[in-house]
């Protein structure tokens, strides 16, 4: 008996000036910054209507806290596909799951010329909001970033990595040191093959804090990484770091790369030309952060599917990674705006149990494998650890995970969109994440998990975008919560983090569609 997800998936309507909210319980006037929040928010232009929830125009959000009040903000990223988009009245350039059409106005020769045109990329960055030396982005998963500021929501200058560094596309989930520098995976492709390539961002200069103007200069390539097979490269959308590791997990979700040449021609959109092949397997590429060598060990374990690692973090000679996975790789091309605007009950019943639960895991990679290393045995010495590692040949080694839950986890339909407190955990050992629960197909849950005991902390409401925790069991944690239920009903959401109990929330009368990611912004 599901209720229908159409309201969360419709076009919203901007609000470029703050207005103030409503205050419910109390707002920690410690709080000073800025909850900002990305994803898609508007899903057509005149009649041309996108076909998966992936390709909404980019719209941010801003819930801005100050001694105790909150206001809130939106604006659609007025990137080039949304100007152009809106000028012609129609989708011009092709997203995701939508292929663009050609222009009804030219004759029919020019428009069969057309679809042999490289397709434009689009620069509609609505996945998450990233920081690159102290200046804010907007990013999707093309080679295409915004510069926004942070304050206003106004669009600033497009950045092409490729004008940087030599790769066709970034993750919206880069990673950040301790020291400022920021981590993320690209790929590339030549006569040489196709690579994963490991680039890193360094510390901003002083002098650059100066300059009000996009800034990567010295982004290099530290690592790059073969794919196995270079015909079918894998999809990735984030990766695993530790305090001296960076770890690609090669998955079995492949792209095409025959298809992808030819998919306009066909008349097909990209989600099209990725394909489940579970056959492969999964491949762990351990690289050292610091000197960019690749380990020569490669470890497998079996076919599975991740979007967002939780952490990672050494502990004795092991490399220690938690991450949500799942066991069926078809579910990014299911989340078409047909399946998600499906009516209730039955209908949206059938697609939510097609659908696999993601689950956090475990895996363990031993750091120390050498030819004297023996075959066939646990190398996992680890405390009351289930997870394994076997080497089965010269360079090679098995691991199997364990599982970081319980059943109890398994009625609340699995997790997604793991948080922990980043800013003093990540890369070390911790205790704590908070996620969504997914008892339907958008969360409609907030759990912290207790990875030590895997007990859950359940907050139970009704479809909400995933959490931001800023401190571990000693903070709060913020999440933006909407419904289908009721018009103009959003709210802001504070827990206590350590009791996992309301503290307040901000009532604002707007409807915010169905959204991805976001971050603080903290003002000091």
């Amino acid at each position: 008996g599901l209720e229908c997800l159409a309201p969360l998936v419709c076009s919203g309507e901007e609000t470029p000036d703050p207005i103030p909210t409503t205050i419910k319980g109390t707002i920690p006037a410690w709080i000073n910054g800025s909850f900002l929040r990305n994803g898609p928010g508007k899903f057509e232009f005149g009649t041309d209507r996108y076909t998966h929830w992936f390709d909404g125009m980019a719209m941010m959000h801003r819930f801005h806290i100050c001694e105790g009040n909150v206001t809130y903000s939106s604006r659609f990223l007025r990137s080039d596909s949304f100007i152009q988009n809106s000028e012609k009245n129609r989708i011009v350039v092709s997203e995701f799951g939508t292929l663009a059409m050609p222009d009804p106005c030219k004759n029919i020769f020019a428009r069969f010329l057309s679809r042999f045109q490289t397709p434009k990329t689009t620069d509609n960055a609505n996945v998450n909001f990233v920081k690159y030396k102290g200046d804010y982005y907007v990013s999707t998963e093309t080679n295409y970033m915004r510069r926004v500021d942070p304050q206003s929501l106004e669009t600033k200058e497009k950045v092409d990595w490729s004008q940087y560094i030599a790769v066709n596309s970034a993750t919206a989930h880069p990673h950040y040191d301790r020291e400022g520098a920021v981590y993320n995976m690209g790929n590339s492709h030549s006569r040489r093959g196709f690579f994963y390539n490991i680039i890193r961002v360094p510390p901003p200069e002083e002098k650059a804090a100066m300059q009000d103007s996009a800034d990567l200069t010295g982004a290099k390539v530290i690592c790059s990484i073969p794919a196995a097979d270079p015909r079918k490269p894998s999809y990735f959308h984030s990766f695993v770091m530790s305090e001296n590791y960076i770890v690609f997990v090669e998955q079995p979700i492949k792209i095409d790369l025959l298809k992808f040449m030819l998919y306009k021609i066909q008349g097909k959109s990209f989600h099209k030309v990725m394909t489940w092949e579970p056959q492969h397997g999964i491949i762990f590429h351990l690289v050292n952060r610091h000197t960019g060598m690749a380990s020569e060990v490669k470890y497998c374990t079996a076919p599975m599917f991740t979007l967002h690692q939780i952490n990672a973090f050494e502990d004795g000679g092991f490399l220690i990674m938690d991450m949500c996975c799942g066991d069926d790789g078809e579910l990014i091309g299911e989340f078409t705006l047909e399946n998600l605007r499906r009516n209730a009950g039955e209908e949206m019943d059938e697609f939510y149990n097609s659908l696999c639960r993601n689950l956090p895991r475990r895996y363990v990679l031993p750091l120390t494998v050498d030819e004297r290393t023996p075959l066939d045995q646990n190398l996992i010495t680890l405390h009351n650890c289930k997870a394994t590692a076997r080497k089965t040949k010269h360079g090679e080694v098995y691991v199997t995970h364990e599982e970081l839950h319980n059943d109890e986890l398994l009625q609340f339909g699995g997790l997604e969109f793991p948080q922990i407190n980043y800013h003093q955990y990540n890369g070390r050992p911790y205790r704590y994440f908070y996620s969504c629960g997914f008892g339907h197909v958008f969360g409609d849950s907030l759990l912290k998990m207790d990875v030590h005991t895997k007990e859950l902390k359940l907050f139970l409401l009704l479809f909400l975008y995933h959490c931001e925790a800023t401190e571990e069991d000693d903070g709060v944690v913020l999440s933006v919560i909407i419904t289908p239920r009721e018009e103009k009903s959003t709210f802001l959401l504070v827990l206590d983090a350590k009791t996992f109990s309301e503290l307040g929330r901000a009532e604002v009368p707007v409807n915010i569609p169905y959204g991805t990611h976001g971050v603080f912004n903290e003002m000091g």
